[in-house]
Formats: structure tokens, C-alpha cells, sequence
């Protein structure tokens, strides 16, 4: 796996309640959390376990154009996720659960080809809307470079009984594409590997022979 790098990370304990209202929290949730990290997928998904683990949601996360190597300044990395939760404790223990997650998660490489194929075994709040699937469901997270993600997401569905809820065209912010699918937790384990199988062709052969019936 290849390692997270959490480049920075900041508490507000009252927020001013006018950048609360904009960055699209619950005006009672005024603590605030933030962080930088250089992977924005693998902190999405840290993200969502904080809802899990701590009385917050995720008011904003976003990622930022190019990716980490181009990125601007030394602590902007890949991605910002701001959590918010009525006490300074609650912000603070979902960011312990976000900094736990992310040496769990992470992207993996094949032939230097960087992937994400993870299953999500109970989603909490946020992934459970950006995916539009009731909170507890299974899903797996499936991101790529932009050839890779297409066919690896055809070989993801192909596999096991899954259902496309959000799809990532490439380019992304990152230049990088991908999906969400939902199902059962071992179809979504299925697809990961489906999704991974066919990233690791692409990274064994690139261009493919055309055959009679491709």
C-alpha cells in the first residue's frame, strides 16, 4: 500500500457561524475540523469512518486540481476535508478516527500504475450520500488512471451483482477516474478484485492487439 502523508491539520473550536453557514454545516456545529493530506480517495473514506466513530458530519471535501505532485504550497497536498460537530471532543475524536483510517487505507500499484480498489463494509453519512445508498451499505470504491478506471469499473460490474451509483469520469480533478458501486459486502470484495485484475493487464500490456470479435 502506498503510504498517506497527512500534511496538515487544524481545530476551531467556535467557528464564526457565518463561515459555518457557508462551508455548509448545522449552524449548532460550530467546532471544526480540518485536514491536508497528499491522497484524496483514501481520506474521503477517513472521512466517512469519522461519521462513524464520532458525533460530526463532513461539511466540506474537496479535491484539488492536478494532484499532490502539483500541488501549490507545502501543506496543500491532494484534498481538504473539513469535519463539524456541536463540541470541540467530537471534532476531535472524528480526526483521530480520520487520522486511524488513513494508515489503513491507501492506494496500491501495479507495474506504476497507482489504484484504489477498496470495499467499504458499512458506509456512515457521507459516503452513504455521495454514493445515494441507505447509511450501513456496502460499496466498493474504485479509482484509477483514466483508461485503467473504465475498464477496470466494466470488469468491477462484469464480476459480481453490484449496481453503479456514482460514476467518476476521467478526467477528475486529479486526472484520474472511477466509481462507487453498491451491492452485498462479498460482491463488492468481487468487484474490487475484478477492478484490480483488469488495472493490472493494462499495466502488463498497454496498447491490446485487436482480435476478431474484441
Amino acid at each position: 500500500m502506498i503510504p498517506v502523508k497527512v500534511l496538515a491539520a487544524r481545530y476551531l473550536a467556535n467557528a464564526d457561524l457565518a463561515l459555518v453557514k457557508e462551508l455548509g454545516a448545522n449552524p449548532e456545529c460550530k467546532s471544526l475540523a480540518m485536514v491536508t493530506t497528499d491522497c484524496d480517495d483514501a481520506t474521503y473514506i477517513a472521512l466517512d469512518a469519522a461519521t462513524k466513530a464520532a458525533e460530526v458530519e463532513v461539511c466540506y471535501a474537496r479535491s484539488f486540481y492536478a494532484g499532490a505532485a502539483n500541488a501549490s504550497t507545502p501543506y496543500a497536498g491532494e484534498v481538504i476535508g473539513i469535519l463539524a460537530g456541536r463540541t470541540p471532543g467530537a471534532v476531535k475524536s472524528g480526526m483521530e478516527a480520520v487520522l486511524s483510517a488513513l494508515k489503513r487505507v491507501g492506494f496500491e500499484e501495479a507495474g506504476g500504475v497507482p489504484y484504489l480498489a477498496h470495499t467499504v463494509s458499512s458506509v456512515g453519512s457521507f459516503l452513504a450520500r455521495e454514493a445515494n445508498v441507505p447509511i450501513g451499505s456496502s460499496i466498493a470504491y474504485l479509482i484509477a488512471p483514466p483508461l485503467e478506471s473504465m475498464y477496470g469499473l466494466d470488469g468491477a460490474m462484469k464480476a459480481a451483482d453490484v449496481k453503479l451509483c456514482k460514476l467518476y469520469s476521467p478526467p477528475s480533478e486529479t486526472n484520474f477516474g472511477g466509481g462507487l458501486l453498491s451491492g452485498t459486502q462479498s460482491a463488492c470484495e468481487a468487484a474490487c478484485a475484478a477492478f484490480a485484475q483488469r488495472v493490472k493487464e493494462v499495466a502488463l500490456r498497454a496498447i491490446e492487439e485487436e482480435t476478431n470479435g474484441f
